[in-house]
This record gives structure tokens, sequence and C-alpha cells, in this order.
């Protein structure tokens, strides 16, 4: 997908009235604009970085395209812009449909074993298909209103040629356990349940 330039004042139009998302230091990240449709900034953190060549964005576009041929429901790109600012781009995209992981799991009468099979079966299927997602965690996996799993936030991931090897899988599944473990969650969730289905030999 092409780059497009996004003069200032365009961007502005554009995220009149949007609700902030996600915020740092440096400013908003995210949007999600009053057509419902999101707007998600990049920014490069380094002066000189393989982002020059390459930003987050056009890798977060690119992941997304991957996923939807390999058939996993990720999130719909509209369109793909270098902003004003020195060193940011953005990314307007229609979100995925559905409740993440996380947002299920507050929700009165959840158990996790009535998911568990299904979060196994996609990350098992994203370790056989060389995808090593380094975002893996329970905001990033969406249940969709077919309850299905999908994936959103998918710039920070690589595709291998082959399957993962054991020591990346479980690299792979130990971003989620100290995922699980930072929010206060790994006493809820089947930890060893999930690690033994998904790095079974």
């Amino acid at each position: 997908m092409r780059c497009s330039r996004l003069p200032q004042a365009d961007f502005d139009q554009l995220t009149r009235g949007a609700r902030i998302l996600e915020a740092d230091s440096y400013g908003a990240k995210v949007y999600l604009l009053e057509d419902g449709n999101i707007l998600k900034v990049f920014r490069r953190k380094r002066l000189i970085s393989s982002a020059l060549l390459r930003p987050y964005s056009q890798r977060f576009v690119e992941n997304a395209a991957r996923l939807k041929k390999l058939g996993i429901p990720t999130l719909d790109v509209i369109s793909h812009h270098k902003l004003q600012q020195p060193g940011r781009t953005a990314v307007l995209y229609r979100p995925l449909p559905g409740q993440t992981l996380l947002q299920r799991s507050h929700q009165q009468g959840f158990h996790w074993n009535d998911c568990l099979p299904a979060l196994i079966g996609l990350i098992k299927y994203l370790h056989h298909s060389g995808i090593y997602f380094r975002s893996l965690h329970l905001g990033n996996v969406v249940v969709t209103p077919d309850e299905e799993l999908g994936l959103i936030d998918v710039a920070d991931m690589r595709f291998m040629r082959a399957p993962l090897s054991h020591r990346m899988a479980q690299r792979n599944v130990q971003h989620l356990v100290n995922y699980l473990e930072r929010e206060g969650l790994g006493a809820d969730f089947p930890i060893a349940q999930l690690q033994s289905a998904v790095l079974q030999h």
C-alpha cells in the first residue's frame, strides 16, 4: 500500500472530535474517530534505525495483509500516511469487531476454560505458520462476533519461512506469561495448561 503525505491541516480535520485511546509523553498515539475508524500514529524512536527504511507503520500494514492471507481475523487497513512531523507516520484502519480477551475476562460468569482451547489453537497455528508475535497478550487477542479469535496491534511481529523452533515458541509464550503476571492475572489463568498444550512436541 502506497504511503501518502497527510498535511497537518488534514490530520487536524481527521482527528477533530476523536477520542484518544492511547498516548505517551510525546502525545496521542491512537485516535478513535467519530466514524468508528482508528488512526494509529507511529513515531521513530531513534534518529538512526531500521525504521528509516521500513517504518513500523509499514510493518503494521504488511503484517495485517499477511495475517489475512493466513485466514487470521485482523483489522482492515484503509490508508497509510507520512505525517508533517519528522519521523512520524500513521495508519487509518477499521478495527476488528469484537471484544479483547482481557475485556471478556472481566465479565461476570467468565471462565478461562471456555476460551482456552481456541487460544491454544490460535497460538499453535501462529507458531506452525512461523509467526513470532512479541505483543502476544490478552489485550491484543479479539473474540469476534463469530466467536473466532483474531489479532490487533500487529506491528511487532516476525514471519519466518518455517515453523518456529521449540526455543522460539517458548520465548513467544513467555511474553504472554510475563504479561499475565504483570497484570495480576496469573492466579486465575491456567498458565501451566496453556504452556503444556502449546509447547508439546
